[in-house]
């Protein structure tokens, strides 16, 4: 699965091991995404479901895109469609997705990396395979996250971040049982290239069987950790997790994560995304495409992609 790897893992820098007497965080809850659809009909889990939205601050919704072996002429993508008041982080761990907006952002992204889109004070975007993949098909595996922005940043100008995935930072635990992918925000002192509005940690760890993962975490932020292949157990209590499940932690100053002694045949390891952030702990309207602080504001924000001023769809999209 993960397009971002090393031969040799002891090469890496190590996380450091938690202090003596750090408090493990244990876990709240764990729930398990439902299947959905998304866009031109893309399969889609929804990783947030039936989770409470303050213990997700600063994160809003996330989708397991796939993974799916599209036949060809079967791979799909989003129709131009407006956002206002967060940012869109898609992460590609296989396949290819085609990225454009109004704003004049974009690019293509394929194994590994990420693409970071603020769509601030609001934008038209689409997505879609390259015509490449819709007619030969093949795997197509990624996330999406939004993130939210604090009443002070809503009205920002959009901006656009292409991430490769040959640019994040890279991280060993001390026994090399695991990989970890550092996409954005600081993890242990060590920094990853996404650019962020608010503090948050965005990691992709790859844990090998019987291995354990113990994370040091900013006390202050939120922790969440959902899998997306594998088998293994979460929290200073051990609790079971699997593919398709999110668990969301309580206080601590560390996680902890261990891979099942044996992965099903589609999973070498534990594949599972880290993240957490400061909560912006400010009220949340949202509706479709945008997500603002009051009522009034999402029917400013329709008025205003009703009248053309999030933008027009370019003659030669891409």
């Amino acid at each position: 699965m993960p397009a971002v790897t090393v031969e040799n893992l002891l090469t890496l820098p190590r996380v450091s091991a938690p202090a003596a007497g750090a408090l493990s965080r244990s876990v709240r809850s764990v729930t398990t995404a439902p299947a959905g659809v998304e866009g031109e009909g893309f399969p889609v889990r929804r990783a947030f479901a039936g989770v409470d939205v303050a213990a997700l601050d600063p994160f809003l919704h996330m989708d397991q895109m796939g993974e799916v072996d599209y036949a060809p002429g079967e791979p799909r993508g989003t129709a131009w469609h407006p956002h206002r008041g967060f940012e869109t982080v898609t992460y590609l761990l296989e396949g290819t997705f085609v990225h454009a907006d109004s704003h004049g952002g974009g690019g293509v992204i394929s194994d590994g990396d990420t693409q970071w889109m603020t769509a601030g004070s609001g934008l038209l975007h689409i997505e879609a395979p390259p015509e490449s993949l819709v007619l030969s098909g093949g795997l197509f595996h990624g996330i999406q996250l939004w993130v939210n922005l604090p009443r002070t940043l809503k009205m920002t100008d959009p901006r656009y971040q292409d991430i490769r995935g040959g640019a994040v930072a890279l991280l060993s635990t001390a026994d090399g049982g695991a990989l970890l992918r550092v996409i954005a925000g600081d993890v242990d002192g060590h920094r990853g290239p996404g650019v962020t509005h608010t503090p948050i940690s965005l990691v992709h760890a790859s844990i090998a069987p019987g291995a354990a993962l113990r994370l040091p975490w900013n006390p202050s932020f939120n922790a969440l950790a959902y899998v997306l292949s594998g088998t293994g157990a979460v929290g200073s209590e051990g609790r079971p997790l699997a593919s398709g499940q999110l668990a969301v932690f309580g206080p601590g100053e560390f996680l902890e994560v261990r891979a099942a002694d044996r992965q099903d045949s589609r999973s070498a390891a534990l594949e599972v995304l880290l993240l957490g952030g400061q909560p912006i702990r400010e009220p949340v309207a949202a509706y479709g495409p945008f997500v603002m602080n009051t009522r009034a504001e999402l029917v400013t924000a329709f008025e205003d992609f009703q009248a053309g001023r999030l933008g027009v769809i370019p003659s030669t999209p891409r």
